[in-house]
């Protein structure tokens, strides 16, 4: 009876907004011929603007980079403090509500702030980028310590191993495939993030993204996009490689 009666409410969600949303037969058909006026337009890209264009990738790589290293010093920290085998309810709750409401805060909105408060440049989008990477990190790394097995670290203090030697061999073997995984993960995700920051005066490429689509040059807007393409599938492969590397 409960199953049907979620199916039920799913159904009737996208019904709900399908009905709410506008979407017509029409629509969708004039759209067809704009977009291909405008891929038109986006081809061929105009790479002159390349010296631009790698000043902003770098900058956005920066971004990614540092804003990840922060935000794992940071949430290294709060992970302690969030897990509940190591805290009690009192401590680890409130830990947690905290790194929720970061995470239930727009990344856009967090650049914005940082904007008006250190100005613009890479700064604000670093700071932005620790800041929301933290709420993610934070927890998933608590997670990995609560879900850390109890037998071997209880073999080890059997054994008469000081608590630094249960940790390095009991405990971190379990936690760092997770912890690897998980902080890749979220590089690769700010990096995609750290991308549009750049529309909010937050550092990066995505500036001239929107710089060159607002001044209709469709054509280096292209090179800027196949730019970042290309800059995403190579962070993609040395993820890969790391991750096979150490696992």
């Amino acid at each position: 009876m409960t199953r049907n009666l979620i199916w039920i409410l799913i159904g009737g969600a996208v019904i709900w907004a399908g009905l709410s949303a506008d979407i017509s037969s029409d629509k969708l058909s004039s759209a067809a011929p704009r977009l291909a006026d405008f891929l038109g337009r986006m081809f061929p890209p105009d790479w002159s603007v390349w010296p631009e264009i790698l000043k902003g990738l770098l900058e956005t790589l920066r971004i990614a980079i540092l804003g990840t290293f922060f935000s794992v010093i940071l949430s290294a920290g709060l992970a302690v403090l969030a897990s509940e085998k190591l805290f009690p309810r009192m401590i680890w709750r409130p830990v947690r509500a905290l790194l929720a409401m970061i995470r239930a805060i727009p990344l856009i909105v967090v650049a914005m702030l940082m904007v008006g408060s250190v100005g613009l440049g890479p700064l604000p989008g670093i700071l932005a980028i620790t800041f929301h990477a933290t709420g993610m990190l934070a927890k998933f790394y608590a997670e990995a310590i609560d879900n850390v097995a109890v037998a071997p670290v209880a073999a080890l203090q059997s054994a008469g191993a000081s608590r630094a030697q249960q940790l390095r061999w009991g405990i971190w073997p379990q936690m760092a495939p997770v912890i690897l995984r998980d902080t890749i993960f979220r590089f690769e995700l700010n990096l995609r993030e750290s991308l549009v920051l750049g529309i909010v005066g937050a550092g990066g490429i995505g500036l001239y993204v929107q710089t060159y689509v607002r001044s209709f040059q469709y054509d280096k807007a292209a090179a800027v996009t196949l730019a970042i393409v290309i800059l995403v599938l190579i962070s993609e492969l040395v993820a890969v490689i790391v991750q096979r590397r150490f696992s």
